[in-house]
């Protein structure tokens, strides 16, 4: 069974230009981890939720001082700071997908390995959709249960 058997290809993306508070209002709302980038067509990152909150983590220098002189409450509220800057700003570009004709059990051998709940499915550098663990779950337990265990 491959990846394009059991991808979803309904994908919301965001551009490199869009505001945060609009990626994160999705993700809030619709409970997203994580959202494609894409410019002209091209899957040119990936924005996660770990990428908008690492923002807020205290840095290097402030733990080595301890956890005492760190405010967390005053760090919390600089979340709105995050919320101003453009998908770009944090997102990460170099994206790991996997293509539509991968035998589902290698891509999620992918996630597993990059500690992924979900990747991109891309033909070169165009998004066509996206793979879950959870999409390969269902898919494995439909085929054991309905016995159409096939090649794929």
């Amino acid at each position: 069974m491959q990846v394009k058997d059991i991808m979803s290809c309904s994908v919301r993306t965001v551009e490199p230009d869009t505001k945060l508070i609009e990626v994160a209002s999705l993700m809030c709302l619709y409970r997203y981890s994580g959202l494609p980038v894409v410019k002209d067509g091209k899957l040119v990152g990936i924005i996660a939720e770990k990428d908008v909150l690492h923002r807020l983590f205290p840095k290097l220098e402030d733990l080595m001082e301890g956890w005492a002189a760190i405010d967390l409450d005053q760090m919390m509220g600089e979340y709105k700071d995050v919320l101003s800057l453009k998908v770009s700003d944090l997102m990460s570009p170099s994206v790991i997908s996997v293509p539509p004709d991968m035998h589902i059990l290698r891509a999620a051998t992918v996630m597993v390995r990059h500690r992924f709940r979900r990747i991109p499915v891309a033909e070169g550098d165009t998004l066509v959709g996206m793979l879950s663990l959870g999409d390969v779950h269902k898919a494995i337990f439909h085929a054991n249960i309905s016995g159409n265990l096939t090649a794929g």
